[in-house]
């Protein structure tokens, strides 16, 4: 790590600050060019503890920039992960306010939910197959704190990854029957299909997305614990989305899930 502590605990403060107070700011590698990839996460661990102690409940895990298409939209060439808590959950079929965001889009995701802990090093398809109690149709909303939605991937991780909003829904399903790499997907806006894909778009097997994370997990000491959901990563492109927008996601053999915003 190059940033001490008092640094790390400013970045975050100012990048959730982005977040709370809805404006956006320019990428922290402008201010300091030097910070590694342990600082990147560091302040992204000092934006969950700021919300872990008002009171706000971790939700889950996510994985980002796992598909080739998000990748080549970004400007990146490496998944990255973080956290989801309970002030980003939209319920299926919900609302997600507009004056709460800055400059939101939407991306399909497949959500896995753990029935046993997955811990790295050397976590593979098989094993988190084997950990997974079901999967389901997830709508992730991210909403970059930086201008224009322009980052490296320093910056992004400190960010959160962009988090902002969720919603999963429709009806989970076993894994067992299932070839997650060949489900396909629509995302639709107002009716109107506006992305189309397959698992295999996130990284070949969308379940690489999660032994990935285990493995990141395992290189600190830390693991997936049982019981939890993960957001596997955007199938496709990020789709902006406006006030009066209605999304919704069809997966093939999980049926769909929602949202709307106001």
């Amino acid at each position: 790590m190059t940033l001490d502590t008092p640094t790390i605990d400013a970045l975050a403060e100012r990048l959730e600050n982005c977040q709370l107070q809805v404006h956006d700011t320019h990428k922290i590698t402008d201010d300091f060019p030097g910070m590694d990839w342990e600082d990147a996460y560091a302040i992204q661990a000092a934006i969950l503890a700021r919300k872990l102690a008002r009171g706000q409940r971790l939700m889950g895990l996510k994985a980002g920039l796992t598909s080739f298409a998000k990748m080549k939209q970004m400007g990146v060439n490496s998944p990255v992960f973080g956290f989801m808590t309970d002030d980003y959950a939209v319920p299926h079929g919900g609302e997600a306010k507009m004056a709460e965001l800055i400059h939101p889009k939407v991306e399909p995701e497949i959500a896995f939910v753990t029935k046993k802990a997955l811990r790295g090093p050397g976590c593979h398809i098989g094993t988190v197959l084997d950990a997974t109690d079901f999967v389901l149709p997830g709508i992730e909303v991210i909403d970059s704190r930086y201008r224009n939605f322009k980052f490296d991937l320093k910056s992004v991780i400190a960010d959160n990854t962009s988090a902002a909003r969720f919603v999963v829904g429709g009806s989970p399903a076993r894994v067992s029957g299932l070839d997650l790499r060949t489900v396909g997907i629509v995302l639709e806006k107002n009716g109107l299909p506006v992305a189309f894909g397959a698992g295999a778009a996130v990284l070949g097997h969308p379940a690489t997305a999660i032994a990935m994370l285990a493995n990141h997990l395992g290189a600190r000491g830390q693991e997936i614990p049982a019981g939890t959901l993960i957001l596997s990563g955007g199938i496709t492109e990020a789709v902006a989305v406006a006030a009066g927008d209605h999304v919704s996601l069809r997966v093939q053999g999980m049926g769909s899930t929602s949202l709307r915003f106001i």
